[in-house]
């Protein structure tokens, strides 16, 4: 990542809620064909999140506390804050001197954008308003929330305006939370009722959107696209997040660069 930052734009997508499990088995089956042919391998990594619900992964993850391998060890990061006696701080993570790596990029010359999604990034008073508040541009539109079946095409339409007006001479940190997947989500169904099916559906959706956010990125730019919890349907007698179960704690992860070679 040493390598990375200064000269790449960097990009975090969220898909907000998404499950493991399910991102899996859509990939598997080739549903979701434009994730699918940039994971390296088509493959999703299995990773355990940093929180449970929303602002306490995002919170976590802008400090660089990226979901880690679904497995025993010490893994290193990407980025890191600078503290002593970390552990997972490796050679080639990025380190920064801030509170976050939000600020920590704007130090190093980015420009941070926000595209938000769900409830915590609406700048809807000051809760909401926390999370946006570290970037130096944030968005947000009711289009773009979880009520509205067209959240991803509004949220990438924004997304391609932002990169419109970067600075050539300028690198850029954007990140966009994806609010499709989160409940409600049984509008891409048939029914009126969430359920596994709406939220496969949802991610299907997502998937035809994100393509035209991939084609418009500038070259270089590494990317991240992971999950920030998943939710529960009924498991064990659970539904919804912010609870400790595996298919909440289970998340997919995926990170690849996309490059004047690698459209």
């Amino acid at each position: 990542m040493n390598r990375v930052v200064g000269t790449h734009d960097l990009v975090l997508i969220t898909i907000d809620t998404l499950r493991y499990d399910v991102a899996a088995e859509l990939a598997a089956q080739g549903r979701t064909p434009v994730l699918t042919r940039l994971l390296p391998g088509g493959r999703w990594e299995r990773r355990h999140a940093p929180g449970n619900f929303t602002f306490a992964s995002h919170a976590a993850m802008f400090a660089g506390f990226l979901p880690t391998p679904a497995e025993p060890g010490r893994h290193p990061r990407l980025f890191a804050g600078r503290f002593a006696g970390s552990e997972t701080t490796m050679s080639h993570t990025w380190v920064f001197d801030s509170p976050d790596m939000v600020s920590g990029l704007a130090k190093a010359g980015y420009h941070t954008v926000c595209v938000g999604g769900v409830g915590f990034f609406t700048k809807e008073g000051p809760l909401g308003s926390h999370l946006p508040g570290m970037f130096a541009e944030s968005h947000w539109e009711r289009e773009f929330g979880v009520t509205s079946p067209t959240s991803t095409r509004a949220q990438v339409d924004c997304a391609r305006a932002v990169l419109k007006q970067v600075r050539t001479d300028q690198r850029l940190f954007l990140f966009v939370n994806v609010s499709a997947l989160h409940q409600p989500n049984w509008f891409y169904g048939t029914s009126q009722e969430d359920s596994l099916a709406t939220h496969a559906a949802a991610l299907e959706y997502a998937d035809t959107e994100l393509g035209r956010l991939f084609d418009a990125l500038r070259r270089p730019s590494f990317v991240i696209v992971c999950s920030d919890h998943g939710t529960a349907y009924g498991e064990d007698g659970y539904t919804g997040h912010r609870l400790g179960h595996e298919v909440v704690w289970t998340v997919p992860y995926g990170e690849f660069a996309i490059t004047e070679d690698a459209p």
